[in-house]
């Protein structure tokens, strides 16, 4: 199996990435170190992994069909994990164009290259955000998601339908794997758990929206992964399927396991509600556990305390930027054959 790895050097995909290396897997990894947040965080994830002769990281954006078709040519991929996205629910209500551009066209490029090369399954990442403002919960991979109250959340429901008309044009086996609210070690930076760490850790101010008794069905890192690794056994038909904890945490309660880590107080400015945001996420995981033997083990007090270890040990991930930069230099490869500068793909 050789496996096109997307996003490879993101919180999710660098997490996979060691995943399969570690099944001696071959990999291709495809990202652009875009610079919604800082690319020296992703040059961090992978770095440890530059070394594997399993492992080819190409520089191209998902977007260019000319650098993709080169990468296929050069490669025979067999499976595709499409992890690449532009991800946020809020940013997106002010960019939608760009979501439209990432998500859809690159999206939609990838199933055009899988019918050309005869892939042999594609798993996309989907997203909780799908199922809306649902108000019956768990959320079911049965329930209506023609609703999106969000840019990014309807990128998704359109990514999941090009899915479904190449399945049933062309017979490409796909599974949609529709996240609930992923967390762990190397979390962006943006992201709730990380972001409120960061500030209480500082004594600074975090900004809780309403109050505080949103609920999320938070779902760590590692248990993800399992269900990631173990859809791209499906070779056959079109799949949804929820991978979440089916185990929601209020807002307030989540500040209270990271104070409790951290051993300090948060200072908290409460706001209203933000357009896009969504009441309550909870998955009904019954489908994942019968399919692809989908089980997770990590509850938030733990998963926190695993974050939070984490966070302290990589405050300084800055500190040898340079020599990281040199090691994504001279690890990279370009579809086009030719060696790129740095700067083509380190953003900074």
């Amino acid at each position: 199996m050789v496996i096109l790895l997307t996003g490879c050097a993101g919180f999710i995909g660098s997490h996979v990435l060691d995943r399969l290396l570690s099944m001696n897997e071959e990999v291709i990894g495809v990202d652009n170190f875009d610079s919604f947040y800082n690319p020296l965080i992703k040059c961090k994830n992978i770095e440890h992994n530059l070394k594997n002769q399993n492992f080819a990281l190409y520089n191209a954006d998902i977007r260019h069909i000319k650098e993709m078709n080169a990468i296929f040519q050069d490669n025979d991929i067999t499976t595709i994990i499409h992890l690449a996205a532009r991800a946020g629910v809020r940013p997106s209500i002010n960019d939608p164009l760009l979501y439209e551009d990432v998500n859809i066209r690159g999206t939609l490029n990838l199933l055009e290259l899988s019918r050309k090369y005869n892939v042999e399954n594609f798993v996309l990442a989907s997203t909780s955000s799908v199922y809306g403002a649902n108000e019956k919960v768990p959320f079911s991979e049965e329930d209506c998601v023609d609703r999106s109250i969000s840019p990014y959340a309807a990128s998704k429901k359109a990514c999941e339908t090009f899915c479904y008309t190449h399945h049933h044009l062309y017979n490409l086996p796909v599974v949609c794997l529709r996240f609930f609210t992923v967390y762990g070690p190397r979390q962006r930076p943006e992201m709730a758990i990380h972001k409120f760490t960061q500030l209480i850790d500082e004594g600074s101010e975090i900004e809780m929206y309403g109050n505080g008794a949103s609920k999320r069905d938070y779902t760590y890192i590692d248990d993800i992964v399992d269900g990631i690794v173990n859809a791209t056994g499906i070779k056959e038909g079109y799949e949804i399927i929820n991978l979440g904890n089916s185990d929601v945490v209020e807002l307030r309660y989540l500040i209270r396991v990271i104070e409790q880590n951290l051993g300090k107080k948060a200072k908290i400015k409460e706001l209203p509600d933000q357009p896009g945001d969504v009441p309550i996420t909870y998955a009904d995981i019954s489908k994942a556990r019968s399919l692809i033997r989908y089980n997770p083990q990590i509850k938030i007090e733990e998963g926190v305390r695993r974050f939070v270890e984490w966070y302290r040990n990589e405050r300084t991930v800055f500190q040898d930027s340079d020599i990281i930069k040199t090691k994504i230099s001279d690890s990279v490869q370009s579809p086009d054959k030719d060696k790129r500068k740095e700067q083509d793909y380190i953003a900074v």
